[in-house]
């Protein structure tokens, strides 16, 4: 059976990773944009980063450019922003396409996960939040209007700190 960390992926300067990698470890996977109403939601996730990093966690930010042409950056363009505009030191996978035919295989299973309100399916839009746990399952999935620092958003993330 194929887990979640055996699902190869890429590095957004193209090295060959997977979430085995973060095995043990709870990760925030977010779908990334440069040029969304949302993007300021990258000083959020900074922060919980910074928070928690130390404690087993990771943020992961996943750049997509399937929703309105939102991310359209070179991987050194969207590095270069990130960093410059939110100092953002959590990992950056490569650009990816989370729905439709294209979809990548990491977010064919993630897109299983239902939400609070119990719906599954396809991402919605950019800065979809799923929290994969210690053991690499995911245990939640947050929309993209829910902030990273919300209550809910925080209190899944401590549940799933390592002991």
């Amino acid at each position: 059976m194929t887990t979640l960390y055996d699902i190869p992926l890429q590095t957004l300067t193209g090295e060959p990773t997977s979430l085995a990698a973060y095995q043990g470890q709870a990760v925030l996977l977010v779908n990334v944009a440069s040029k969304c109403g949302l993007t300021p939601q990258y000083a959020g996730l900074e922060r919980l980063q910074q928070q928690y990093g130390d404690r087993g966690f990771t943020v992961l930010g996943v750049p997509c450019n399937q929703f309105a042409g939102q991310e359209p950056g070179s991987s050194e363009e969207i590095r270069t922003f990130c960093s410059a505009t939110y100092g953002v030191s959590f990992p950056l996978l490569a650009k990816t396409d989370v729905n439709g035919e294209s979809r990548h295989p990491l977010y064919a299973e993630l897109t299983k996960a239902a939400d609070a309100a119990g719906e599954a399916g396809d991402v919605a839009w950019n800065f979809e939040k799923f929290l994969i746990g210690a053991g690499g399952d995911v245990v939640s999935r947050f929309r993209p209007t829910t902030e990273p620092e919300a209550p809910e958003v925080v209190a899944a993330i401590e549940a799933q700190l390592p002991a």
